[in-house]
């Protein structure tokens, strides 16, 4: 006599493929729950960028000079895709930290040991980030209007704006996953995920026209994929100031274009790194 037992049956996706997206959606539904439970985490990412709105606007508004405008208006229309742009490539150290945190826990080699695709785990966390951050910029976004930032182009321009601006923080994520899978404590990785962070961010056309800059730290940001983002996003909401030169390197004069190289390059690279540490580390 033999005991039949029934059980249900499990949906295997066709293909390699099928399964490493439905493994990578598992793993960011994951994170996003973790992620409601601790509100603390989206709302101190915010307090960093509405302090720099407040203290760049009204601080600082008045005495800097954008092309051939010096006015507090010309210069926060000018700074909040600065703004924008900075809020999502620092998230790049709150992904780090948390995969260097499910490293230290030991939950990382928990999902090792499951039958799941290898890159499934990091880029359900970079998923589940890049989610975060589209509700950080819209929280922003809100803040900025309530300031006075206004866009100048249609809606289309301005969507594709942001959707520039959440690729870039979907391309840094991945920097901060190879961060975070390269040290050893949460700790490190907020420091090693902040510290290339702010020469980055601040050699650029984020804060001030990089044409008052000297010639070598011009160059720099003319060429950072940072300023080209930041450029692209003035360009398609119509931000920038009366008189303004665009500088003759090519990614200011192609911004758009220039962003998009630039992300689409660095989650390649960065992906690919990120993938072989963690499996090399599993080894």
């Amino acid at each position: 006599m033999s005991a039949v037992t029934d059980t249900a049956p499990v949906a295997v996706p066709k293909g390699v493929l099928g399964q490493s997206v439905r493994d990578s959606l598992v793993i960011a539904h994951r994170n996003l729950i973790r992620m409601g439970r601790i509100p603390e985490m989206l709302i101190f990412g915010l307090i960093q960028p509405i302090m720099f709105v407040v203290l760049f606007t009204y601080v600082f508004g008045g005495s800097i000079q954008i092309g051939s405008s010096s006015t507090t208006q010309a210069y926060r229309e000018f700074l909040m895709a600065g703004i924008f742009a900075q809020t999502v490539t620092f998230a790049t150290a709150g992904a780090g930290a948390g995969i260097a945190d499910d490293m230290h826990k030991g939950l990382i080699d928990r999902f090792r040991s499951l039958p799941m695709a290898r890159g499934a785990v990091l880029t359900g966390r970079t998923i589940a980030d890049l989610v975060q951050t589209a509700l950080t910029l819209v929280v922003l976004a809100v803040v900025a209007v309530l300031v006075g930032w206004r866009t100048h182009e249609n809606f289309g321009k301005v969507l594709a704006g942001f959707g520039l601006l959440l690729l870039l923080g979907y391309a840094f994520s991945w920097i901060g996953a190879l961060i975070g899978l390269s040290v050893r404590t949460p700790e490190a990785a907020t420091s090693g995920g902040l510290i290339w962070l702010f020469p980055l961010t601040f050699i650029s056309n984020a804060f001030v026209d990089a044409n008052q800059m000297p010639s070598f730290l011009r160059h720099i940001a003319e060429w950072n994929p940072f300023s080209a983002t930041v450029q692209a996003c003035r360009e398609l909401f119509g931000n920038l100031p009366p008189g303004f030169r665009t500088p003759d390197a090519w990614p200011m004069q192609h911004p758009v274009w220039a962003s998009l190289i630039w992300s689409v390059l660095i989650i390649v690279v960065f992906r690919t790194l990120a993938v072989r540490k963690y499996r090399s580390a599993g080894a």
